[in-house]
């Protein structure tokens, strides 16, 4: 299974999903016998790829947040302890 294949949501993807796309209307017989496997594999690669760039800049960005937080913390407890 894959996530829904929109262009606008997977831009790294994109021109893979196309051919993927392409090749199932080109051969909607062959699709169920493996015509269109390997833009599958590469497709779900791309994927994995994509996801993994999110995760880290995600993760990178929680990072920031917390040090914030951490900083405005240690701001009020100075504050209210004045």
């Amino acid at each position: 299974m894959h996530p829904p294949l929109t262009l606008h949501k997977h831009p790294m993807c994109a021109e893979i999903i196309e051919q993927f796309q392409k090749c199932h209307v080109e051969h909607p017989i062959a699709k169920f016998f493996g015509e269109c496997t390997d833009l599958k594999i590469k497709l779900d690669r791309c994927f994995r790829e994509e996801k993994a760039l999110k995760r880290k800049a995600n993760f990178e960005e929680s990072k920031k947040l917390k040090e914030q937080l951490r900083v405005l913390r240690t701001e009020n407890a100075a504050s209210s302890s004045q």
